[in-house]
């Protein structure tokens, strides 16, 4: 495969809410409300937040929407050890066999029973894009930096899906920091 060169975002702390667990957390009839606009299709950061309780710690997270069918929070292997979790890398939407633990919001808490993970880094690419590049959704990719500290990201997914403007591959900030990467950056797929 040809190289390509690919925008690098990074994905700092964040949680999607059920429609049950939003109720449940600030109140029955709230809504979220776009505090701003994020790369994907049709996603915010909203102004709401809630607080992640493990055994050994808290941390606050912005909520991302739309609503989702379940609660899903995204942390990095970092965070997992401050809250006490254990770390589960994952796809995002792939919760069997996932950490819990209790989210706190204004108007009350949840105990989640499962649903927080380390998100698999991943290539965000539309089809058109993806057949172009040789690739299709559930691919495993790799992306080489230029950063100050060039690394080669091993093992991104690809998730390939109508909607997707630009192509972006999505890291977490632990990965972020330890490659001396910054949003915005670009990387080549490998």
């Amino acid at each position: 495969m040809a190289e390509h060169k690919v925008l690098i975002e990074v994905s700092a702390r964040h949680i999607h809410l059920s429609a049950e667990h939003l109720e449940a957390l600030f109140g029955k009839g709230a809504e979220l409300h776009v505090y701003k606009k994020i790369s994907q299709p049709n996603q915010f950061a909203a102004v709401e937040k809630v607080t992640l309780v493990g055994p050994k710690g808290k941390l606050d997270l912005r909520v991302v929407g739309p609503l989702r069918s379940e609660t899903q929070a995204e942390l990095s292997v970092s965070d997992c050890r401050t809250l006490g979790l254990p770390v589960v890398l994952r796809v995002s939407g792939n919760l069997a066999d996932t950490a819990g633990a209790i989210i706190e919001g204004p108007q009350g808490k949840v105990e989640l029973k499962q649903g927080v993970i380390v998100a698999q880094r991943h290539l965000h690419i539309n089809p058109k894009q993806a057949a172009l590049f040789g690739l299709k959704h559930g691919d495993v990719v790799s992306v080489k930096t230029n950063s100050t500290r060039p690394v080669t990201f091993h093992d991104v997914f690809v998730r390939s899906r109508e909607g997707v403007d630009e192509m972006s591959f999505m890291i977490d900030t632990d990965e972020a920091n330890a490659a001396g990467i910054n949003s915005g950056e670009e990387g080549i797929i490998i």
